[in-house]
């Protein structure tokens, strides 16, 4: 499934460049935007999602998880991470989970 890339919101940053494991995402020449190279070739690890400060990114989820066209969000935080599910048909589920604190991030 991949991830998409929102270019309205993308600033051009490059951190999901360099954090993708995969070596997935680029940056457009032109735009200074991000792109995803291969979908296909996606794990599906949600570093570069997690990574996005503008959250620019978000991970569309597989058909038989949450029905088609469902996405996951996060919105990181210096102790946890709140998650925003959204169902094809509107509704809207969110869970935090505690993470380990890193000084820097907000």
């Amino acid at each position: 499934m991949g991830i998409t890339v929102k270019a309205e919101q993308c600033t051009g940053c490059g951190r999901c460049v360099d954090i993708c494991p995969g070596d997935l995402l680029a940056l457009l020449p032109q735009e200074g935007k991000a792109y995803l190279r291969s979908a296909r070739d996606c794990w599906g690890c949600m570093s570069c999602v997690k990574s996005c400060p503008e959250g620019a990114l978000e991970r569309r989820l597989p058909f038989s998880l949450a029905g088609y066209g469902a996405s996951l969000r996060p919105k990181v935080h210096e102790t946890h991470i709140v998650w925003t599910l959204r169902y094809p048909s509107g509704e809207v589920e969110e869970f935090a989970v505690k993470t380990r604190e890193h000084p820097g991030r907000a």
